[in-house]
């Protein structure tokens, strides 16, 4: 009875709670879509038991031994310390540089750089190892770089010609002369004489220490002052030594052209270090001429001057070139060494016998060469001596004499030395000279007035 009576309760409970379901789905206000409705309907196959496979399979020897497993740390890998640290950086330089003054000492201008005395005792030690500073000269320059707190550490001294004496300051001072390496440029000009060469040159920008030059090489053949009248046109060919835009030294005639009257006048240098030059007259050989000093200056003629140190009238004996201590001094003809040593007011003197009667006389030399002596031969160009101003002097010049039968001639005049010149001459390789000087002296006037041309791009 109870039994029934409970089932008769729970298909009660179950016919309720579907006429509920009924009539929520009739009561409802979208019907559900067939394919939603379908596809609640769907249930997944039975998933089929999992077959367990039957093997011979052996346990690895270690999972059926009963071992103890150890676990120690493992040591770290050594590790090179890296470089972290920062750089050094130094501080800049400060930099203080300007010319020297007339009359002003290197100390001077270091003591205006604010370099203390000991330093400046040092910089002077260190540069006058290396260069004379009594030769200092206005328009030299001193640069000097310096820590922030002072303290030097290289000073520059620019000289003449682009040389620079550099020291670099230390436990021990470093010093080092600089050479530059100059461009050899050539250049080409002309004029035209009105009064005088030198002014000629000088009207046309040209150098005008060239009309010393051929006012020496032309003076035992022409006489520029008579025989100028005017209108006259001379055209030079030169080379200069240059660093960048700065002319290293002074500049070098390599050709020279002259009109004279009827007759031409060409001079020719050659490119060595001879110092030797040929003068020709209308195309032909006329004579060989080697200077003492290439590229001096002549400043003071043969005859009677007033004595520079003396102050009273005497005669001149020689002709003085005045050139740079130190500068190369050659002998003017071939011939034979007659005496080294020292004469008096002359200083060191070096002689060389032309022939029985002719003797060319250089003093005031500072130096001669290793081993010159008596009875050696020289050839023109040769290597006597060195500029200097021993003996009686005012400055470093050579003091050049021409004695015949011991008595002294004009040495610009007398041509006995260029007849010895002349019997060692090959004629035909001094033809050739001439013509190449003259076609690179065409080639380069006309490089000179043809007017530059811009090209479009």
């Amino acid at each position: 009875m109870r039994i029934r009576h409970v089932a008769t309760v729970l298909v009660g409970v179950a016919g309720a709670s579907v006429t509920a379901l009924a009539l929520s789905g009739l009561l409802s206000r979208d019907p559900v879509p067939p394919a939603i409705a379908q596809a609640t309907l769907w249930m997944p196959d039975p998933l089929a038991p999992p077959r367990i496979a039957e093997t011979n399979s052996v346990r690895p020897a270690l999972a059926q031994a009963d071992v103890a497993f150890e676990f120690r740390p493992v040591p770290p890998l050594p590790a090179s310390p890296a470089d972290t640290s920062l750089p050094s950086i130094e501080p800049p330089l400060v930099i203080w540089s300007r010319e020297i003054a007339s009359g002003e000492t290197l100390d001077a201008v270091l003591d205006d750089a604010g370099l203390a005395a000991f330093a400046r005792a040092e910089i002077a030690q260190a540069l006058g190892s290396e260069y004379d500073l009594r030769q200092l000269r206005p328009g030299h320059s001193v640069t000097v770089e310096s820590s922030p707190n002072g303290t030097p550490r290289r000073v520059e001294l620019a000289v003449a010609d682009g040389l620079r004496i550099v020291t670099v300051l230390g436990d021990t001072p470093d010093t080092r002369v600089l050479e530059p390496e100059p461009e050899i440029v050539t250049f080409a000009g002309q004029a035209v004489v009105e009064s005088s060469i030198y002014a000629a040159l000088q009207d046309a920008g040209l150098p005008a220490r060239f009309a010393v030059d051929l006012a020496q090489m032309l003076a035992s053949t022409a006489d520029l002052r008579r025989d100028l009248a005017g209108g006259e046109v001379i055209r030079l060919l030169w080379r200069e030594a240059r660093d960048g835009n700065q002319r290293i030294g002074q500049p070098e005639l390599t050709f020279a052209a002259l009109e004279l009257g009827d007759s031409t006048y060409e001079i020719v240098w050659p490119d060595d270090e001879s110092g030797q030059a040929t003068i020709f007259l209308d195309g032909t050989v006329l004579q060989v001429f080697t200077p003492p000093v290439e590229g001096a200056r002549l400043s003071s003629a043969f005859g009677n001057r007033v004595h520079p140190i003396y102050g009273n009238v005497r005669m001149h004996t020689g002709v003085d070139f005045s050139a740079p201590s130190g500068a190369p001094v050659r002998a003017t003809a071939p011939g034979r060494i007659s005496y080294v040593g020292w004469r008096g007011g002359y200083g060191r003197v070096v002689e060389v016998a032309h022939g029985a009667n002719t003797i060319t006389r250089y003093t005031h030399l500072s130096a001669v060469p290793e081993g010159l002596a008596p009875g050696q031969r020289v050839m023109a160009g040769d290597m006597i001596g060195r500029v200097g101003a021993t003996g009686t002097a005012t400055g470093p010049n050579l003091h050049y004499e021409v004695m015949v039968n011991g008595r002294p001639t004009d040495p610009l005049a007398d041509n006995r030395l260029a007849e010895a010149l002349e019997r060692e001459t090959d004629v035909a390789d001094k033809l050739t000279q001439l013509s190449a000087a003259r076609s690179l002296l065409a080639e380069r006037l006309a490089r000179e007035t043809t007017p530059a041309t811009t090209e479009r791009l």
